[in-house]
């Protein structure tokens, strides 16, 4: 049998896996083996690059459903394939490849040209702390389609033989829900138009500053400047994310459960009675990724909002409740 790799058992997620398994495991693995947290461990670097293949397949409908298929057919022929049975049907013909060819296919990923180098996966970027990014660079000069291939260092400055290496800067504004999920990423180098594709870790912060080497100009370096950009809800503070909660007055009262966003998604949470706007509450471990793999925290800014537009019956509650309630705010208003 063909050695095909089993991306499920990569990501440590069963076949049945669900796309919010699949991305939840890819991200816990990425921030484990991510070369920033791992400088010089060859090792980690390799299974980085696995489980980001892995990632790539299997988040992919339409890849993961070929990827099973073609796995499949391999486990199929090897189990039951004897010498006397026919040819098998004509319509297997496309899992005829290696594997390492059909993921090349599948991924739009073009084989080394005769210098030998046939690992389209390695990288050639780093940060500042000397970790490593895959990036894929496009040129498009006028007119002309767009394709990819491996980037060795010094390619642009040996088409640039007479310009001296520059390093260049740029910057990058992500979505929080981008920086806090890490994935690939599209840059327009402006200086001469190139385009590069760069994979970004999970938890990038504003601030932060990342050296793609060999990327600047006749080989130089660029310097990419990382920003977060404002959030309608979430506000990043280090690895902290801070969020106003909107409640109504008998929420606040009464207490009870409401939703609330978090970057994973909406969660329930238990108010406690008697709560007052300013009030904060923590949602531990609801924050990014530090670099010691611990969660910031989610905290939450109790506001109490009362209604623009009230129904006649609601009205006729809130009258009722006016009418024989003992709480006075202003009981201590009192001129000295």
């Amino acid at each position: 049998m063909q050695d095909i790799r089993n991306y499920y058992e990569l990501l440590g997620v069963k076949r049945d896996a669900s796309a919010d398994d699949i991305k939840q495991s890819f991200r816990r693995l990425a921030r484990k083996y991510h070369p920033d947290l791992n400088p010089g461990d060859k090792a980690a670097e390799d299974k980085f690059k696995d489980v980001s293949e892995a990632y790539e397949v299997l988040s992919d409908r339409s890849k993961r459903s070929q990827y099973d298929k073609f796995a499949g057919f391999w486990r199929k022929k090897s189990t039951k394939a004897t010498p006397s049975q026919p040819r098998e049907r004509a319509d297997d013909d496309d899992f005829s490849d290696d594997f390492n060819t059909f993921i090349d296919r599948l991924l739009g990923r073009k084989k080394a040209s005769s210098n030998g180098n046939d690992d389209n996966r390695s990288s050639n970027s780093d940060t500042q702390t000397d970790r490593n990014f895959r990036t894929t660079e496009r040129r498009n000069p006028r007119g002309s389609a767009e394709a990819d291939r491996p980037q060795d260092r010094n390619t642009f400055a040996e088409a640039q033989p007479l310009l001296r290496p520059k390093n260049l800067e740029a910057e990058l504004t992500l979505p929080i829900e981008k920086a806090y999920l890490g994935g690939r990423e599209r840059i327009t180098i402006q200086e001469d138009g190139r385009s590069l594709e760069v994979d970004m870790p999970p938890g990038m912060i504003s601030g932060q500053k990342i050296r793609l080497r060999g990327q600047g100009i006749a080989g130089g370096d660029l310097y990419l400047k990382i920003n977060v950009a404002p959030h309608q809800f979430f506000r990043l503070e280090g690895i902290d994310v801070y969020c106003q909660l909107p409640i109504t007055p008998a929420e606040a009262v009464l207490g009870g459960f409401v939703e609330v966003p978090t970057l994973d998604g909406l969660v329930k949470i238990s108010l406690p009675p008697s709560i007052t706007s300013g009030q904060k509450l923590r949602l531990a471990g609801k924050g990014f990724p530090g670099e010691d793999s611990q969660r910031g925290d989610q905290l939450l800014e109790i506001q109490i909002v009362v209604p623009k537009n009230v129904l006649p019956a609601e009205r006729e509650l809130y009258q009722k409740l006016r009418d024989i309630e003992s709480f006075n705010p202003r009981l201590d208003f009192t001129l000295s």
